[in-house]
């Protein structure tokens, strides 16, 4: 499987080195999208594994004349994976990210691919979208952005969007309920990010940015939520340290 990221012009993230890091909240600025590929690369363990995998799956649960939706997409990771991967036809990938710097990277990106799979690509709330009828959608690492009460609501809306057996790839990073499991994945997903080079000031300045921004849920939680939302079944098919990622498949219409 090819990492679709590998084709990503970026440089190297400083965003919270130096006198000059960054110490507001954490938000997708243009600073973010110029480093965004190595900086989610040394951060997220399994990213790099996660993406290609989200074409496989896509490819088995894509349905002629629908949509495949990449919510939260960034520079366009998961949509290059989908359109290098999936072969059923008249079938159009739907791209929303509601930061403007990302969209204009993910277009030059999507231009620069030779890729026949149609790419629309929208800057917008994917809360407040209009979802046509769709047979796959991935939130990568997306939902953990969101507020907790604003999450059931758009995963329900997404369920009703996606055609009978249907897939939802959903990638997270997760907390524990047991403390020392806790403690032991934090405390390797720190090892993780000095292994990728961070400083322990990158670490703690990025840490504190994301406090307030990044909610992170259980697995069980998760699991409740998509259940709740009409999923039928739910799959934990990724886990590296505190990062999983989900498949959520629509119910299958009534015989």
């Amino acid at each position: 499987m090819n990492d679709p990221t590998a084709r990503f012009d970026t440089e190297t993230d400083a965003v919270y080195a130096g006198a000059n890091g960054a110490d507001d909240p954490f938000r997708f600025d243009e600073a973010v999208a110029r480093v965004f590929p190595d900086m989610i690369r040394r951060s997220v363990p399994g990213y790099t594994t996660i993406v290609p995998m989200i074409g496989v799956i896509a490819a088995r649960f894509a349905r002629p004349d629908t949509a495949l939706y990449d919510l939260g997409c960034s520079l366009g990771a998961v949509s290059l994976a989908m359109r290098h991967s999936v072969r059923a036809e008249r079938t159009r990938i739907v791209a929303v990210d509601n930061a403007a710097s990302m969209i204009e990277r993910c277009r030059h990106y999507i231009a620069l691919d030779d890729g026949q799979l149609p790419v629309a690509l929208q800057c917008a709330d994917i809360r407040a979208i209009d979802y046509q009828p769709a047979s796959v959608v991935a939130l990568n690492f997306t939902l953990q952005f969101l507020p907790p009460g604003d999450r059931d609501v758009l995963l329900s809306r997404l369920c009703r969007a996606l055609t009978p057996g249907g897939a939802l790839v959903l990638s997270e990073k997760v907390a524990f309920d047991d403390p020392a499991e806790q403690a032991l994945l934090e405390d390797l997903h720190l090892d993780f990010k000095r292994a990728q080079g961070y400083s322990e000031m990158e670490i703690s300045r990025k840490r504190n940015a994301l406090e307030e921004v990044l909610v992170p849920e259980s697995v069980a939680a998760h699991r409740r939520r998509l259940e709740n939302a009409g999923f039928e079944q739910v799959t934990l098919w990724h886990q590296s340290l505190n990062f999983v990622s989900i498949i959520a498949i629509a119910p299958e219409e009534a015989p």
